[in-house]
C-alpha cells in the first residue's frame, strides 16, 4: 500500500499496514473507496454524480428542491447546478414548479432518465458488490457489528450528542 498516494505522507514510522490502528485502516480504505467507485461508475458511461443524484431523485416520487438534493449528496449547489444541467440537457432530469409553494422548483427524474438507471444501474450494482465482496462468511457478524457501532458514533458525533 502506497501511503504518499494516499495522502497521509511518510507513515513508516507506525510500521506496515498490518499493524496500523483500525482507525487509520479504516480511513485507509475510505479515502481509497470513494475514487474507486467513481471509476466503476464512469466505466458504465455516466458521471457519478449524473448517476447518484438520478438515483437520487428515482427514489423521491414527490422531486427534491436543489438544495436538499445537494445536501444528501455532499455536494455544494454550484455543482448540482451543473450537474442538473447537463441531465436536464440530456432529457434525464427536469425542473418542475412546487406546486404547494410556486415559488420553489422541485427537481424530477423524466422518464429517459429512470430507463437509464434501468439501463446502467444492475451492471454498476454488481460491480460495486464486487468491491465489497472481500469479507469471509465467518468473519462478517463481526465486520457488520464493528460497521453499525461507527456509523452510529459518526451521527452521534455529527448531532452534537457525543465528544470523542
Amino acid at each position: 500500500m502506497d501511503t504518499e498516494k494516499l495522502g497521509f505522507g511518510d507513515l513508516s514510522s507506525l510500521g506496515p499496514p498490518e499493524e496500523w490502528p483500525i482507525g487509520r485502516l479504516f480511513g485507509a480504505a475510505m479515502r481509497l473507496g470513494g475514487p474507486v467507485m467513481w471509476k466503476v461508475v464512469e466505466r458504465h458511461g455516466m458521471t457519478p454524480a449524473g448517476f447518484f443524484l438520478l438515483r437520487l431523485l428515482h427514489n423521491s416520487e414527490e422531486g427534491l428542491r436543489a438544495g436538499e438534493a445537494a445536501r444528501r449528496l455532499g455536494v455544494t449547489p454550484a455543482t448540482l447546478t451543473s450537474v442538473v444541467n447537463t441531465l436536464e440537457r440530456d432529457g434525464y432530469v427536469e425542473r418542475r414548479r412546487d406546486p404547494g409553494d410556486r415559488r420553489a422548483v422541485l427537481l424530477h427524474a423524466t422518464e429517459g432518465g429512470v430507463a437509464l438507471l434501468k439501463d446502467v444501474g444492475p451492471d454498476i450494482g454488481a460491480d460495486l458488490f464486487k468491491l465489497y465482496d472481500v469479507v469471509e462468511p465467518e468473519d462478517e457478524p463481526a465486520v457488520r457489528r464493528f460497521l453499525l457501532r461507527l456509523i452510529n458514533r459518526f451521527e452521534e458525533y455529527s448531532k452534537g450528542d457525543r465528544e470523542c
